[in-house]
């Protein structure tokens, strides 16, 4: 094990362009869906649909964050909808399975989506048995992160303690609460959008571009 990691004991994956490379393109399709829902929501036409709802997603952190906020919506009901998309874009990753199946300690997903989503999206990737705990936006108490909320109660859900906690996330935002809480970071700089946005050299321990190979990297090969 990379000295730089040998104190951790529980690691802390998000999982939407982070245990999957954000070129498979999957968020696009539930960004169409988002961008469908508005429309039907707000009886407006794309164009407006899109400015609404990237409006949510810079100012909330999240479109469903906004949508709740100030429409009202259904957190369920959004999730359940846009959600509602083909997997066959996502690849088995043998190469992340085995290397999650070598890693030391706890392994945690902590994401902004809904759980039934977030297993299907691990079963595709093939690495759903390696993984702990799963802890999505309704254990967050629909705060997604970056709120410190969510953070705070995945630490007292599992009994987490930070400073030997690591988390790994695409998006830098995301990795500042996990900073001041005293985790060890790992920005997954792989081209998601609006990913460096906040970034400060000061909350990212490491920069990578694909979990697996890092992954490989610190454990070594094992010997």
């Amino acid at each position: 094990m990379d000295p730089r990691f040998a104190h951790i004991r529980d690691w802390i994956f998000d999982l939407d362009n982070c245990l999957y490379p954000a070129s498979t393109g999957l968020f696009a399709l539930i960004d169409e869906r988002m961008g469908a829902y508005i429309q039907r929501l707000l009886g407006c036409d794309p164009v407006e649909a899109r400015r609404v709802q990237k409006s949510h997603f810079h100012t909330h952190g999240t479109t469903l964050a906004g949508l709740m906020q100030e429409h009202g919506v259904d957190p369920r009901d959004f999730l359940d909808d846009v959600h509602a998309i083909p997997l066959d874009r996502v690849s088995r990753d043998e190469r992340l399975a085995d290397a999650l199946s070598r890693l030391p300690g706890r392994k945690f997903v902590f994401t902004n989506g809904d759980a039934p989503y977030a297993r299907r999206v691990l079963e595709a990737i093939g690495v759903h048995a390696e993984f702990d705990e799963l802890h999505d936006i309704h254990a967050s108490e629909l705060k997604p992160k970056p709120d410190p909320h969510g953070y705070r109660l995945l630490c007292d859900r599992f009994g987490i303690d930070p400073a030997h906690a690591l988390l790994a996330d695409d998006m830098v935002q995301n990795l500042a609460p996990a900073k001041a809480l005293g985790m060890t970071t790992v920005w997954v700089d792989n081209g998601s959008e609006r990913g460096d946005h906040g970034y400060d050299h000061s909350i990212v321990d490491d920069r990578v571009t694909n979990i697996g190979e890092w992954l490989e990297t610190i454990l070594g090969d094992g010997e």
